[in-house]
């Protein structure tokens, strides 16, 4: 498995059954010799795409995370009428002092 740039018009270096069995032992996968012979195509294939990828992409083009223009649209921030506090806490299944009341979850430890 090679990882240098290829010349344009060459195929990249195949990934071979035993790259494959090196890479899974590195992350402690346990894979059957079924499964190193299917993982080796479907590696292939990605890798292959990624060089043709690699032999399109310009010096001169800059990289984005977006084939379009991305922007935001944002909203002013206005203050707008909102609901009554009775209204709100009138839902709640527990008011202690004008708020909702939740029960514990951190345990003081000291």
């Amino acid at each position: 498995m090679s990882t240098t740039s290829q010349p344009a018009g060459e195929d990249p270096a195949r990934i071979s059954r035993d790259d494959v069995a090196h890479l899974a032992r590195l992350a402690r996968l346990a894979v059957t010799d079924a499964e190193l012979d299917q993982f080796a195509g479907q590696l292939d294939v990605i890798l292959s795409s990624v060089a043709r990828v690699r032999e399109v992409a310009a010096a001169d083009v800059a990289p984005m995370s977006h084939a379009v223009p991305m922007t935001n649209v944002y909203r002013a921030d206005e203050v707008r009428p909102c609901l009554p506090r009775e209204s709100v806490l009138a839902g709640a299944p527990a008011v202690e002092d004008e708020k909702f009341r939740v029960p514990r979850i951190l345990v003081d430890e000291s």
